[in-house]
């Protein structure tokens, strides 16, 4: 084995010295380098881990406050949907509330409208009788050729009139 060693050239002393230079590189290296490079990424394994966790929570949040908002819609829309059925009703109530007052307020009219026809008509009944009295009256003391006083007037307008309404 010596020949071997000999022969590639192996010389123990400096063979030591490089690997005690080597041990002293890896101790200042693993103390100054690989020691606070180990520890960053150790620190930064957590952080993500701790992201990941967060992450999870997050969207478990998140899909709470979503069936929350989901829930608050519903009651919404639900809400709206009995206000808007309320509104309609309360619209149709009124609506044949205000129709029967129209009908009232339209009978009410034709009654007035009647009542003002009836007077209007008995009242042009009236001056018909009288016209038709005093014509009756012009014709027979025209006819008779003398003037009637107001009791012969009285009696032929009677006359006349109780003819007439017949």
């Amino acid at each position: 084995m010596a020949g071997i060693l000999e022969t590639f050239g192996l010389d123990w002393a400096k063979f030591l010295s490089q690997v005690i230079i080597v041990l002293i590189v890896y101790g200042i290296l693993s103390k100054y380098a690989f020691g606070p490079v180990l520890s960053m990424l150790d620190a930064r394994r957590r952080r993500i881990a701790e992201g990941e966790a967060n992450l999870e929570t997050i969207k478990a949040d998140l899909g709470k406050a979503e069936e929350k908002v989901r829930a608050m819609l519903e009651k919404a829309n639900a809400d709206a949907e009995r206000l808007i059925t309320e509104a309609r009703d309360s619209a149709e109530a009124v609506r044949a509330q205000k129709t029967q007052e129209a009908i009232k307020e339209a009978q009410s009219i034709l009654e007035k409208a009647r009542e003002a026809s009836r007077l209007e008509h008995e009242a042009a009944l009236g001056e018909l009788k009288r016209d038709f009295g005093r014509l009756v009256i012009d014709a027979t003391s025209k006819v008779t050729g003398k003037v009637l006083d107001d009791k012969d007037q009285k009696r032929i307008n009677e006359e006349a009139v109780g003819q007439v309404a017949l």
